[in-house]
């Protein structure tokens, strides 16, 4: 908890607290950056799992993906600052908890996909294996859970 108190004691942190216009900003960075990133990832999903058949797997994946992980690299950090306003109260709610750990997965199924051989054949032209399928299937709804989780942070505060 000494950590939580010294995060909270952060200029940073009681800045965005006095402010009445840095935490609304942050707060709407950080809806524009789960935006980056659920649009490409849902797109991407979309197309695995066979939709947009017109437009090639090696074509949208790394524009995609890249895109995905600038917006999942702008949420985690304006994540961070909206978090260490009140980060106390953060690690108490368990719809928090639960967005942490969505994100967490969602994160780790990008990255076990990108080292999947299978993942490769499809950018190259291949078919999409059932595997690549799969984490696609596994990746949306991961990903609608911690928009779920985000919304609901607020509502159990």
């Amino acid at each position: 908890m000494e950590l939580l108190q010294a995060l909270s004691e952060w200029p940073v942190a009681a800045a965005l607290r006095r402010s009445n216009v840095a935490y609304p900003l942050v707060n709407a960075a950080h809806i524009f950056s789960f935006g980056l990133l659920i649009g490409a990832i849902v797109t991407l999903d979309l197309r695995l799992l066979g939709f947009f058949k017109g437009h090639a797997v090696g074509a949208l994946g790394p524009p995609l993906s890249r895109i995905a992980a600038v917006g999942l690299a702008l949420a985690v950090v304006t994540g961070f600052l909206l978090f260490s306003v009140r980060p106390a109260a953060y690690v108490q709610n368990p719809a928090f908890l639960a967005k942490v750990g969505l994100v967490g997965l969602g994160t780790a199924n990008a990255m076990l996909l990108r080292l999947n051989p299978y993942w490769h054949r499809a950018l190259a032209g291949g078919d999409v294996h059932g595997l690549v399928k799969l984490s696609a299937a596994l990746s949306l709804a991961i990903w609608a859970g911690a928009i779920v989780a985000g919304r609901w942070i607020g509502f159990l505060q």
